[in-house]
């Protein structure tokens, strides 16, 4: 789970060689204002350098070789060992491994990895050489979310690097390199401090309330307002309303009781929208960890309770499907 606001972002690192990166991503977190710190390094090669320098700089290492274990025991190890390190986020920096999938969905959404290309260019190995051979003014890296694909996760940020008139692989590599140490860093920090940014939480509600049918969205009391076209509103985003201090979601409920039975089950969580009486709740989206789906089946709900008949007839025959 994320950290509470006003606390840096725990991260694990894992590594297989001399850990650059982990490196540069450990050197950014002494800063005053980096979002993250980094809490364990851990390797499936005992003889990588980069644990030397974790251990010399006070951080905690794990080291736990693969040769003689099965793919998914050796995942679980290390899955274990950064969930034991408090870790909410990993970063690969140079760990030779290929993930199972149980592994990489166990973290989905706070697992990236950087690698030496501007994807979705030259996927895998010999980044460096493809560019070079394929004429490509210019080579780079990039910073992604991890999924089952190889390489093939949403890419958070590029950094291009040009390719210079003689160059060779090792050349470009090393200039690349210094690409990746600044790009890292400052993608590492904006994934680990998106599920509080405005921007971002409103970008995922908007795109949950307007796959509803007939939704439409304008600006009410100057907050970002979704209803019916023509029709009634069904939920509103809110950033520091009234200077309450909060991001969340206003939908409709049933009531005063289900209102207050919400308030009392989770009052961190729900709370009663100022001006908007009892037939609206309040859900924080700024606490961390939100269920995006658990999100659109209040949307979906509150959707619902302003459609008009032909609406919600049409869903239900879709559901029926």
């Amino acid at each position: 789970m994320p950290e509470p606001a006003g606390t840096r972002a725990k991260v694990a690192v894992l590594i297989s060689g001399g850990g650059t990166n982990m490196a540069a991503l450990l050197y950014a977190s002494r800063a005053d204002d980096c979002p993250y710190e980094i809490v364990l390094v851990a390797s499936n090669n005992p003889d990588a350098g980069g644990l030397q320098l974790a251990q010399a700089e006070g951080v905690a290492t794990f080291v736990l070789p693969h040769k003689g274990m099965e793919r998914g025991a050796h995942d679980m190890a290390m899955d274990a060992a950064i969930r034991a390190s408090g870790a909410g986020y990993v970063a690969l920096a140079g760990y030779m491994r290929i993930l199972t999938p149980e592994f990489v969905g166990g973290w989905d959404g706070r697992m990236l990895n950087i690698h030496p290309s501007l994807l979705p260019k030259y996927k895998g190995l010999h980044t460096h050489e493809q560019a070079i051979a394929n004429g490509d003014s210019h080579a780079g890296c990039s910073v992604h979310l991890v999924t089952a694909e190889l390489d093939g996760g949403p890419v958070l940020g590029q950094t291009p690097v040009a390719v210079l008139p003689g160059d060779t692989a090792e050349t470009l590599a090393a200039r690349v390199l210094i690409a990746e140490h600044q790009l890292y860093s400052r993608m590492l920090a904006r994934l680990v401090t998106r599920e509080r940014d405005p921007g971002y939480l409103a970008g995922k509600l908007r795109e949950r309330a307007l796959a509803l049918p007939e939704a439409d969205e304008i600006l009410s009391h100057g907050m970002p307002c979704f209803g019916i076209v023509k029709g009634k509103k069904f939920a509103y985003f809110t950033d520091d309303h009234h200077g309450d201090g909060r991001i969340a979601m206003l939908v409709k409920i049933s009531g005063l009781d289900e209102q207050a039975m919400l308030i009392e089950r989770d009052g961190a969580r729900y709370f009663r929208p100022a001006y908007f009486g009892d037939g609206w709740i309040g859900i924080r989206l700024d606490l961390g960890g939100v269920d995006w789906d658990e999100v659109g089946e209040w949307l979906a709900r509150s959707w619902r309770s302003v459609a008009p008949k032909r609406l919600t007839a049409l869903m239900d025959a879709a559901d029926a499907f």
